[in-house]
């Protein structure tokens, strides 16, 4: 009989799983490029929705088919989920030691993050996603706990070290390595590295000032000063020349929606 393991490699090299990966990426995409368009929207003073994942499935889900569109999402997402923690329990092989932990526990993340984007679509496909709270909420009952207080100041600057290797990613094009050749030759391929450089750097600086927000809030032991990242945009919203930083971050971010679909068609595991 062949065993958990060998089974596991076996999928996680599998034509079905990159099919799968490509339908996740699309969806992930639709995400990112709605989010950027809210905040855009935000900057002109014509939005009262959210600019986050949330906020984009709400947006989604108005529209004709929208329902059915957010359930494909909510698919999409799940199946990101699969990949990762196939990713998590059998990947990376080709790595030793701490470095292939590192990117094990990389994949848990990413599986975490796709999940909760999953989990939102199929609430607002349900017509249960207007929860009230959110990450506010979450802040609050940390700093209930024993030493709360620095526990919200360790995900605040977990989530600004994860924003920091956005940008360097973008920065570096490091994620060029996602491409097959194809992918990064070219006119077509000039346009998807622009892409991703914007779109991971923009994404990085959205998610460090999330980050700051939480630190800020545990620090100053006001969990009403967190917020995920419609509060991190609104706050670009209140500095000097304010919509004009906001339009160019939801630009970049939807430029990383946009790269998601060339990965998607140049996917390279």
């Amino acid at each position: 009989m062949t065993d958990p393991e060998t089974l596991g490699r076996e999928a996680e090299q599998s034509d079905w799983l990159d099919h799968a990966v490509r339908a996740g990426l699309v969806a992930y995409g639709v995400v990112h490029v709605l989010i950027g368009w809210l905040a855009v929207q935000l900057a002109l003073g014509e939005s009262s929705g959210k600019a986050s994942a949330q906020g984009a499935l709400q947006e989604l889900a108005s529209k004709p088919f929208g329902q059915t569109m957010v359930w494909l999402v909510a698919v999409g997402m799940f199946l990101l989920v699969v990949w990762r923690l196939l990713e998590a329990a059998v990947g990376f092989r080709e790595h030793d030691g701490s470095e292939r932990l590192r990117k094990r526990a990389t994949s848990v993340l990413k599986a975490c993050i796709y999940g909760a984007i999953g989990v939102s679509a199929v609430k607002v496909a349900g017509g249960s996603g207007s929860s009230s709270g959110g990450s506010r909420g979450m802040t609050a009952r940390a700093m209930d706990l024993p030493a709360g207080q620095w526990i919200v100041v360790a995900v605040g600057l977990a989530i600004v070290g994860y924003a920091g290797t956005l940008v360097w990613r973008g920065w570096t094009e490091k994620f060029a390595e996602h491409l097959d050749t194809e992918g990064k030759v070219g006119w077509d391929g000039a346009a998807y590295l622009l892409l991703g450089k914007v779109g991971y750097i923009a994404k990085g600086i959205a998610l460090a000032i999330v980050g700051g927000l939480f630190c800020y809030a545990g620090l100053s032991h006001e969990p009403n000063k967190s917020g995920g990242l419609d509060a991190a945009l609104r706050k670009v919203l209140e500095q000097p020349f304010g919509p004009y930083l906001l339009i160019a971050i939801g630009v970049g971010i939807a430029c990383y929606g946009l790269f998601c679909f060339a990965r998607a068609r140049h996917l390279d595991r």
